[in-house]
């Protein structure tokens, strides 16, 4: 996807189009490529699917892309801020595209659509449109010095942990290295970043989290970046 998304932002556009306007095209079609590769490629197309989050980082802003229902959190200072809204089937105004498309929704061990799918939409999934599509939103947020980390994560974290605690747990650790880094303690090779992946992997695995876990936190604070990012999965 990043190769994607470089491609699309390095096409010819029209010169009066705002570089907001330009970063939301080329996450759309980056989308429509993905997508489209999906149900060239796979071995089931009709059934294969996937949520996604992106994220693209600047001097001054934070862009987020997300289909479906992975979501990016940004704790600053002592606040987390979900900087995506999960795209699922009784969000009021999904809700209203699904009907208005024909679709319907049926509470099923939750809202699905047509009982099936548990998001409203997807990267692949063709077996369920129009009403699952693979069209992303996307946000763009000013950064500030007060921002800590992003947690991008997939729902087998959010099922089982809210974004405040998520937080909670991020700043208790990045506090808790910055500390011991002051102190001149021996570094254990791991970062801050790796270690609240580590962690909130962990936390999910142990309430029995019955989706797959996905987690990647970036480290906004440049001076205890070693690595910038660290990635977990289960």
């Amino acid at each position: 996807m990043h190769g994607v998304i470089a491609e699309e932002w390095d096409r010819e556009v029209d010169e009066s189009c705002g570089w907001q306007r330009r970063w939301e095209v080329a996450l759309s079609t980056s989308f429509e490529r993905a997508d489209s590769e999906v149900v060239t490629v796979a071995v089931a197309p009709e059934m294969v699917g996937s949520t996604a989050a992106i994220v693209v980082l600047s001097g001054c802003q934070i862009i987020t892309s997300n289909c479906g229902d992975s979501r990016v959190v940004l704790c600053r200072g002592t606040e987390t801020i979900a900087l995506t809204v999960d795209q699922k089937p009784d969000r009021q105004d999904e809700l209203m595209r699904i009907e208005r498309e024909g679709g319907r929704v049926i509470n099923w061990n939750g809202a699905r659509v047509f009982g099936v799918l548990a998001m409203s939409r997807a990267i692949g999934d063709r077996y369920l449109r129009p009403w699952v599509i693979p069209v992303p939103e996307v946000t763009f947020t000013t950064r500030t010095d007060d921002d800590e980390c992003l947690i991008i994560a997939s729902d087998g974290l959010w099922d089982v942990m809210s974004n405040e605690e998520a937080g909670q747990v991020a700043r208790r650790l990045l506090i808790r290295r910055r500390r011991r880094a002051l102190m001149g303690e021996v570094d254990d090779g791991v970062s801050p970043a790796q270690a609240v992946a580590d962690n909130l992997t962990a936390i999910a695995i142990g309430r029995n989290s019955c989706d797959n876990i996905s987690v990647i936190v970036v480290d906004l604070k440049p001076k205890r970046k070693s690595p910038s990012s660290a990635v977990k999965k289960r």
